[in-house]
């Protein structure tokens, strides 16, 4: 189970966004920056000063792998 937990706005300077290139076209998509850390930090393209979850990499790695194996395509349906 994914355990994420807020980031402090210390930590969160000079991140290198990325958002997927199936974002839509108004760009509104999650983004996601990795961490000095090693850590992922995550947060919504829509509200780049809201809150950012950070995840071990072998927590967005279970994800992403769930999400190619289409674990959560019952939702999108």
């Amino acid at each position: 189970m994914m355990d994420g937990h807020q980031m402090s706005d210390v930590r969160c300077g000079g991140l290198v966004w990325q958002k997927s290139r199936r974002s839509n076209p108004s760009g509104n998509c999650v983004e996601m920056a990795e961490l000095p850390t090693g850590e992922i930090a995550v947060r919504n393209s829509r509200d780049p000063e809201g809150a950012i979850l950070v995840y071990t990499r072998e927590e967005v790695e279970a994800f992403v792998g769930g999400a190619k194996d289409g674990d959560f395509d019952h939702i999108l349906i």
